[in-house]
């Protein structure tokens, strides 16, 4: 085969597997709202909840000393991101064996039935950050510069989002219980999590212990667009690393267990 002919054959290999990875993505956004009156709404309904229990108890019932100014726009920045991320996660441990007859009767690539759901979360994401404008103007939140930062952000949580899930999907298959622990994990990760609280509110001895928290980083490049100050580089290179080194361990065991993986299906 010569190198144009293998040229053309990747091309148009890569292209399909874009097809079927943006073909399921769009079939779970579809099935996810197609039965719901409010729709794209439930995206946001969900951390806005959030948001007004966490402004009310830190700012009615306690004297609130943590995070910025006006808070109810620092709260959305990270919950929408933390929706993303969790509701992924969540989604992954049940990848393989929600859709087994699907994954039995197709050719599709193994990891895309876990790439479509950081795409679905990612795609719900982005949706809601209109909500998180309305909010800023409405407090009264100034843009700055670092709003070029977002991409950035959306990248690094895209790829931490993914080597999640490509470790999670395949260890259910084989543990079932993880389903369960992994839930567990999610609500200790909320609170051990930079979110109802900026990094630098934390004590100085855990502040460099919870800038190990990929998504420590990751919040502060979304919340850098309203609060110049909450940006750490700092926490933004640990998160770099550590979404790294979170993809590199989800590809291996992903690839190393997807055989029995699909035998167990």
């Amino acid at each position: 085969m010569t190198a144009p002919t293998h040229a053309r054959d990747s091309w148009s290999t890569a292209r399909r597997y874009r097809h079927s990875l943006w073909l399921l993505t769009s079939r779970d956004l579809r099935v996810r709202y197609s039965t719901s009156f409010l729709g794209y709404l439930w995206s946001v309904l969900d951390p806005l909840a959030m948001s007004a229990i966490y402004y009310f108890v830190f700012t009615v019932v306690f004297q609130r000393d943590v995070g910025f100014e006006p808070y109810i726009v620092f709260l959305l920045a990270g919950l929408l991101p933390w929706m993303w991320l969790s509701g992924a996660v969540s989604d992954s441990t049940r990848a393989f064996i929600k859709e087994s007859r699907l994954i039995r009767s197709t050719k599709v690539p193994p990891t895309i039935w876990v790439a479509r759901l950081t795409l679905a979360k990612g795609i719900e994401f982005v949706a809601s950050l209109p909500v998180l404008a309305l909010f800023a103007i409405l407090a009264g939140a100034t843009v700055g510069w670092e709003v070029v930062l977002f991409p950035l952000g959306i990248l690094l949580q895209a790829a931490l989002v993914l080597g999640i899930g490509l470790l999670v999907a395949p260890l259910v298959v084989f543990f079932r219980d993880l389903e369960r622990a992994v839930k567990l994990v999610l609500r200790f990760a909320f609170y051990a999590t930079p979110i109802i609280y900026d990094l630098g509110d934390l004590p100085e001895g855990l502040q460099t212990l919870g800038a190990f928290n990929p998504l420590a980083g990751i919040l502060s490049l979304y919340r850098s667009a309203f609060f110049p100050s909450a940006l750490d580089w700092t926490a933004v290179g640990i998160s770099a690393g550590m979404t790294a080194l979170v993809l590199l361990v989800g590809a291996l065991v992903f690839r190393a267990s997807i055989r029995a993986v699909l035998k167990e299906v």
